[in-house]
């Protein structure tokens, strides 16, 4: 399939299932019409890279669907001067997504071969404001700490203490949380020393495994 061929199948991709139906943040969507999806799934499937569904990467992980990449973003309200951590960097495509958002994304990934894969692709891409660790990611990165925004990209059975510990006063914070076969999408902000918790869509995640996870 010719690049040109991907680039069309990514434009419809945004109008068809983002626009209106995820986010209507200009610079979001702008971002996810130029970072090239298929090139962070395998081979095998890249002619699926664009579909409105997860794909599978490998180690009993996937790529999440377009839309809750967007939507997931979205709630994080990012500014171009954030700092952000991401949990679970899977293939390392919204890592890509987050890069173009904000002024740096750490990303924790427990499988060493995705977190190394990610890293060839994303230096492939020239996306040199991404720091990538192989770690417990429901632990988050504490020297690093605090974030202005942290997304989990893993189903957890509670918000992770850890990861909450770990946001500026006004941070957010998306996570999926609940039992191991469906949970809720949640966004956490941090005010003064509370928290205002909303609740989005229900969703499936594979399951944050951890420490502060399962």
């Amino acid at each position: 399939m010719l690049e040109s061929d991907y680039r069309a199948m990514r434009l419809a991709m945004v109008e068809t299932q983002l626009r209106k139906r995820a986010t209507e943040d200009q610079q979001l969507l702008a971002r996810m019409e130029v970072v090239p999806r298929h090139c962070f799934v395998p081979h095998a499937v890249r002619h699926q890279a664009y579909a409105d569904h997860p794909l599978a990467i490998g180690d009993g992980q996937t790529i999440s669907q377009p839309y809750m990449v967007a939507l997931m973003t979205a709630l994080l309200q990012l500014k171009p001067s954030d700092r952000v951590l991401e949990i679970g960097t899977g293939s390392g495509y919204h890592t890509a997504v987050l890069a173009g958002l904000c002024g740096h994304v750490v990303s924790i990934e427990r499988h060493p071969r995705l977190s190394e894969q990610a890293r060839a692709c994303l230096t492939q891409l020239r996306i040199t404001n991404a720091t990538l660790h192989c770690a417990d990611g429901s632990l988050g990165d504490p020297a690093s700490a605090p974030f202005d925004a942290i997304v989990v990209a893993a189903g957890s059975p509670r918000v992770p203490p850890a990861l909450s510990r770990q946001l500026t006063d006004g941070g957010r914070l998306v996570c999926p949380v609940g039992d191991r076969k469906q949970q809720e999408l949640l966004c956490i902000q941090k005010k003064g020393d509370g928290f205002v918790t909303t609740s989005h869509t229900p969703c499936i995640f594979v399951p944050l495994v951890g420490k502060d996870g399962w």
